[in-house]
């Protein structure tokens, strides 16, 4: 049995309503990355390493007198630290488990195969790491302040830091969600949060390890965004050059990768 539009007075043919089909892409991906954000907030894992972890380490170690941070105030050191920790662990290590496991249960597939392009899903999950993060920033910033933060240097380098830093970590994180299966991205993410957390300059100063340690670890992607937001809200740089670098290469280098190696299913 068919159908037919209706008429009106006029004899003009009518339109149905509501007219099936896609929405306009960019509600889909406005649409997707509210969800995304949803889900991260929800998650009391991610949670725990979006904020809980960062707060404590800025808190306890700009309290209590237990690693030598150098002349100054230890919140001055510590505080830049923090704030790269907090890129790394929502666009790197939450991203990878949330995206691993969504992997492995077959709902990267189903939303492949709907209206919503591939591009613009991951454009939706980089717009909630990006909205995610801001709340970590807006939130560490408050608690730094209070502690007895004083910052100083250009904003406009601390934002390069922080897209340069978030583009890098989403790449790497993307890779590896999209090339291990679930369980092996939860413990590698993990494990390697805790590892760049010790040996990336975040807490402990990179000149407190062996010459040959510092020129390796100066070049991962935490080390350059720890150290270029302390050189520039510490220390009043201009422009961290060298920082930025190692971050675009990290970035161009781990997006590219994952766009080629990231299966979805």
């Amino acid at each position: 049995m068919t159908t037919t539009p209706t008429t009106g007075s006029t004899g003009a043919t009518g339109t149905y309503a509501p007219r099936p089909g896609a929405a306009p892409l960019g509600r889909m991906i406005a649409a997707q990355a509210v969800l995304e954000t949803k889900m991260l907030l929800r998650n009391g894992e991610q949670l725990l390493l979006t904020v809980i972890i960062p707060t404590l380490l800025l808190v306890l170690f700009s309290s209590v007198d237990i690693i030598d941070t150098g002349a100054g105030e230890a919140v001055d050191f510590l505080a830049p630290g923090v704030l790269a920790l907090a890129v790394m662990s929502t666009a790197f290590t939450g991203q990878a488990i949330a995206t691993g496991f969504e992997r492995r249960y077959g709902v990267l597939k189903r939303l492949a195969a709907s209206p919503l392009p591939r591009w613009a899903l991951m454009t939706a999950k980089t717009a909630s790491v990006l909205v995610t993060e801001v709340l970590q920033i807006v939130l560490l910033t408050v608690i730094a302040f209070a502690l007895g933060w004083s910052p100083q240097g250009n904003p406009g380098a601390v934002l390069l830091l922080l897209v340069l830093g978030t583009a890098a970590f989403s790449g790497l994180g993307l890779l590896m969600a999209g090339t291990l299966k679930a369980e092996a991205t939860l413990a590698a993410a993990n494990l390697v949060f805790l590892l760049l957390l010790v040996g990336g300059g975040v807490i402990v100063p990179l000149d407190r390890f062996p010459d040959a340690a510092q020129d390796v670890l100066g070049l991962l992607p935490i080390s350059a965004l720890s150290d270029g937001l302390r050189d520039v809200l510490q220390h009043g740089a201009s422009m961290p050059w060298g920082d930025l670098g190692i971050l675009a290469v990290w970035a161009v280098a781990g997006l590219a990768a994952a766009g080629k190696f990231f299966r979805w299913e």
